[in-house]
């Protein structure tokens, strides 16, 4: 049974770039180390590539859905509770600021009505999210969270600005390292490790040797 990483965001031109779209560019950057070119899958409605960490078989998708959709193109591939146990999602937070990530299991959406697609389409909340920061931060690190319906709506559909961007993929080379780790030591050390601090520091040997396994 392959892991499930899925990318939330929404489709096309329009909104490629944009904070809400985070998901999908973390897993591109990850997708781009462990898989193959992606294509279009017309049973999920997502962009759909396959590969291996180590000897474990990844699939890795792209909902080509909205947001509010993605359930109906990851619950397909999730018929059970051990293959929940292998999927991995990965969406955008405003609640964390630009720069951090953070590992979960088993949590609620948080709000989130990409996550919440997915918990109605999978009938389970018992599955990894990597959630990706899209905020600045304040000078204590905590992020500046925006308030009210239309400012949330304005900033998650805003663009990265070329810097943000840059972080953004240093992150993304984090969670390569922690999809890694995820899959050959257990997301209980993936979570002990990336989850420890604001900035990140190198990881550990283990999760940098023997990249393709």
């Amino acid at each position: 049974m392959p892991y499930i990483i899925a990318g939330l965001g929404n489709p096309g031109e329009e909104y490629e770039g944009t904070r809400h779209n985070a998901g999908r560019i973390i897993l591109d950057i990850i997708r781009k180390e462990y898989g193959g070119d992606p294509k279009f899958d017309k049973k999920l409605n997502s962009m759909v590539a396959n590969g291996k960490i180590g000897k474990e078989k990844m699939i890795f998708v792209a909902p080509e859905t909205f947001m509010n959709n993605s359930g109906k193109a990851v619950g397909p591939l999730v018929k059970n509770a051990k293959a929940a146990g292998k999927l991995i999602v990965i969406y955008d937070d405003f609640n964390l600021p630009l720069g951090r990530a953070k590992i979960s299991y088993n949590r609620s959406s948080g709000g989130h009505n990409g996550l919440e697609s997915i918990i109605k389409a999978v009938k389970t909340e018992a599955f990894l999210r990597m959630r990706i920061g899209t905020a600045p931060a304040k000078a204590n690190g905590d992020a500046k969270t925006p308030h009210g319906d239309e400012k949330i709506e304005k900033f998650i559909l805003g663009k990265f600005k070329d810097e943000e961007m840059k972080e953004l993929k240093v992150v993304g080379k984090r969670m390569v390292e922690a999809a890694e780790m995820i899959v050959k030591e257990g997301k209980e050390k993936a979570m002990s490790v990336f989850n420890a601090s604001l900035l990140y520091t190198p990881a550990p040997s283990s999760a940098l040797s023997d990249r393709r396994g």
